[in-house]
């Protein structure tokens, strides 16, 4: 197990350093204990587990790698999963971060998140008037935190998306191309299921009554529910920027081959003529007059001339050629 960090904090102020390994300082009013972990064995969350006597539910829920997204009152306590989110290439990569609040200590355990807390209690650290709300403001920057990093992710979709679109315009698509649009749809689809269950959470942890949340606290809460409505939103407009991509990338396409089908066509027209004249002169029957016509060649060629021209002169004011 990694204690990344274990502080306790008295008006809003860092106190002294503390250890799961050690018995827990007798804390006065106005302080409590915030404890970060990253990536804990089965023993090691037993161990926390009767550390601070968190209930074997809340427990277990933290141990499975693809829980969604909740928030489970437990007695006094306070139990919440949030998934955090990383894009690694076209791929979007999820963890979890567990979070159990008691009435004056906050327990963050981080599972397959890269996301570091360090700059996080750095950032809460340096508001004090803040941090003096205590273990529910904790709780905010840690679910801001958590949100905060959507965005990035959504950002960097969204100008991906920008580059194909514009790409779409100029050429033809790729199969390539068309399978990295699908690939991206089915990670956007798979990150709205997990903003659903997200935004349950936050809508709830906004008007929950508890001990340990302070109605000061409330607005922050829902400002982080907002961002995740906005980011949420954010994924379906992606989901139909791309929807709109493939429909005008095949429009384009159709227009194109519908150009192409009339420049063939009206070249048909035009060669139909000399092709039709020639067929009936090459025919070589003897009783066709113009055969022994001193200027029956130059006429035929004159007519086959003038009549593929105007052919010409028409389907080019059309434009079909």
């Amino acid at each position: 197990m990694t204690v990344v960090a274990g502080f306790e904090y008295r008006d809003g102020e860092r106190v002294r350093e503390v250890s799961l390994f050690e018995p827990l300082p007798r804390r006065e009013p106005g302080s409590f204990i915030w404890i970060g972990i990253a990536d804990p064995t089965e023993a090691e969350m037993e161990a926390i587990g009767r550390c601070f006597d968190l209930h074997p539910l809340a427990l277990e829920d933290a141990r499975q790698p693809h829980v969604r997204p909740k928030l489970e009152v437990y007695d006094r306590d306070l139990f919440l999963v949030a998934r955090t989110a990383m894009r690694e290439g076209d791929h979007i990569r999820y963890g979890n971060t567990s979070i159990f609040v008691c009435d004056d200590v906050i327990v963050t355990i981080r599972t397959g998140s890269h996301s570091d807390h360090k700059p996080l209690r750095a950032k809460l650290e340096a508001s004090p008037l803040l941090l003096r709300y205590g273990v529910d403001y904790v709780l905010y920057g840690v679910l801001d935190f958590v949100v905060a990093n959507y965005e990035p992710v959504l950002e960097s979709i969204e100008e991906d998306l920008f580059d194909m679109e514009r790409q779409a315009l100029d050429t033809f698509l790729t199969r390539a191309e068309i399978n990295r649009l699908f690939a991206i749809r089915r990670e956007l689809a798979r990150f709205g299921r997990i903003m659903g269950p997200m935004e349950e959470m936050l809508e709830r942890l906004t008007h929950l009554a508890l001990k340990s949340l302070d109605e000061d606290v409330r607005p922050y809460f829902s400002d982080v529910y907002g961002r995740v409505r906005r980011a949420s939103a954010r994924i379906e407009g992606a989901r139909d920027s791309i929807t709109a991509t493939l429909e005008a990338s095949s429009l384009l396409e159709q227009h194109r081959q519908g150009e192409i089908t009339r420049q063939l066509a009206a070249w048909a027209a035009i060669l139909a003529v000399p092709t039709a004249i020639a067929g009936v002169y090459g025919m070589n029957f003897e009783n066709m007059p113009e055969l022994h016509w001193r200027y029956g060649y130059y006429m035929v060629l004159s007519a086959i001339l003038t009549v593929a021209g105007f052919l010409f002169w028409r389907f080019r004011r059309s434009g079909w050629l």
